[in-house]
């Protein structure tokens, strides 16, 4: 590759994962890198997945997949754009499914597609990679791992415990219920899909996408092997903050941050991650312009600190941050 046409690598998940990676995507194509797909690799959270009315689903993996090819619902943040739920309804007469996890027609497509292939044998890579031939992403996606690593919270309810479906936790709950723990059963014996190691050595930067750290981010570093293989790259790694102001941009991860003791702030999230120099996997941290006065607490814990606009309001703004985390590796 050339120096213009960058071999880039983002960890992303959820909605703010695919807006930055639409955005990294666009960056380059304003650099008129042609052949983006050869550029730029998504190695995806699946962290997140779920069996559901005998159907394999897998969230993060579909809203960057909807994205990238521009079918997504832009108005709720997941899902197909113009779709229906006959079939959500109908499940729910049945009394099968969960009546408060929706599940458009199109979007059920995909996910008995994605069952078909997984029971005829092939992996989880595999099936990512069907998936996305349907439309020209301009970009490889790499399921984290293809082994089943659903991520299980333990929350408390008065003086007892009971362990959810993060799932459940998320979208039933909203979070509401207060988290003691999050763990990702079999994650210690999981390793990475076939391309994510060699992908992240070849890089010429790694980003990390402004997704949560705890529950998207966090399955896809404690993935035997990926964790080591960003902290050893050649590459420059850079992360950007999900946290504006002091407060997230989407979702609930503040109570996620909350339950593993890291403060609703930009530094604090940075030093959750570490330096590489330290122990941790960043270089460099994208923070925003609310809170350049954090900048010499990142560097306080040995990363560089970046002050740029985070909002990633439309395709343009996105775009404007893809191109301030290329620019942070000297790109």
């Amino acid at each position: 590759m050339t120096a213009a046409s960058p071999r880039v690598v983002v960890l992303a998940g959820g909605v703010g994962g695919s807006r930055f990676t639409a955005g990294v995507r666009s960056a380059l194509r304003d650099r008129d890198v042609v052949d983006t797909a050869a550029a730029l690799t998504v190695v995806v959270n699946t962290g997140d997945d779920l069996w559901l009315s005998g159907v394999r689903l897998q969230p993060d993996v579909d809203s960057i997949l909807y994205a990238l090819a521009g079918v997504n619902d832009t108005g709720r943040g997941w899902g197909r754009a113009g779709d229906t739920e006959r079939v959500n309804g109908e499940l729910a007469e049945w009394g099968a499914g969960w009546p408060w996890f929706t599940l458009g027609d199109l979007d059920l497509g995909t996910h008995l597609a994605r069952t078909g292939w997984l029971r005829d044998g092939a992996s989880v890579g595999e099936v990512v990679a069907r998936l996305a031939s349907r439309w020209p992403l301009g970009a490889r996606l790499l399921p984290m791992t293809d082994a089943e690593v659903d991520t299980r919270v333990t929350v408390r309810e008065g003086a007892t415990t009971r362990t959810l479906h993060f799932q459940e936790w998320w979208t039933r709950h909203r979070a509401a219920l207060a988290p003691i723990r999050f763990a990702n059963p079999g994650i210690d014996e999981a390793a990475p899909s076939a391309g994510v190691v060699d992908a992240i050595a070849q890089a010429d930067v790694v980003l990390l996408a402004p997704s949560n750290p705890v529950v998207s981010i966090g399955p896809i570093l404690a993935v035997a092997g990926i964790r080591d293989a960003v902290a050893s790259t050649s590459a420059p790694v850079v992360g950007v903050s999900p946290v504006i102001a002091g407060a997230v941009v989407r979702g609930m991860a503040d109570v996620c941050l909350t339950a593993i003791g890291v403060d609703t702030d930009a530094a604090a999230v940075a030093g959750h991650y570490g330096a590489r120099a330290d122990g941790g996997v960043l270089d460099a941290w994208l923070l925003g312009e609310e809170d350049a006065a954090s900048a010499p607490d990142v560097e306080a814990v040995g990363i560089r600190p970046i002050v740029a606009p985070l909002w990633m309001r439309d395709a343009a703004t996105a775009a404007a941050l893809g191109e301030a985390a290329l620019a942070a590796a000297g790109l």
